[in-house]
């Protein structure tokens, strides 16, 4: 068994598909506005689909589902991490092009990396994040890296 891609059920497929297409500025694999389904190149082997988005009502059908409604006011069950060359660099890119914040680029010690973090047209939580070096890292994730090897 191998993972295939990250399916997104969306209420609005054309505001998500402008979303991750034109703001984030992933290469369109497969769909155009107006569609159902659309998949998007974010840097796997070539030919893997990586993340898509899926109008969630077609899928409610096919599960049998379509009498409940989608979660609101939840903490979040997933995130998508997005790894890139420079946290801040991408910040304002992205900031630029529109994308709303939740925080800006900060240094998580504790974690190895520099990271911000957004929202998608769905509420979806995304993550961009760039890896510290080691010397930044506090000793605690220095020690647990030493014992994995790493």
């Amino acid at each position: 068994m191998e993972l295939s891609n990250i399916r997104l059920l969306v209420e609005d497929f054309d505001k998500c598909f402008k979303f991750y297409s034109e703001q984030l500025g992933l290469r369109v694999t497969w769909g155009k506005p107006g569609g159902d389904y659309a998949s998007f190149d974010i840097g796997l082997k070539s030919g893997e689909m990586g993340l898509s988005v899926f109008k969630s009502d077609l899928m409610a059908k096919v599960i049998g589902n379509t009498e409940k409604s989608l979660p609101a006011d939840n903490r979040e069950k997933i995130a998508i991490i997005m790894k890139v060359d420079n946290v801040d660099k991408t910040f304002q890119e992205l900031s630029a092009k529109g994308v709303l914040f939740i925080n800006g680029p900060a240094d998580m010690t504790g974690w190895g990396m520099r990271a911000a973090h957004f929202r998608d047209p769905e509420n979806n939580l995304i993550e961009i994040w760039s890896e510290l070096a080691k010397e930044k890292w506090d000793k605690d994730l220095q020690d647990e890296a030493e014992e994995y090897g790493q």
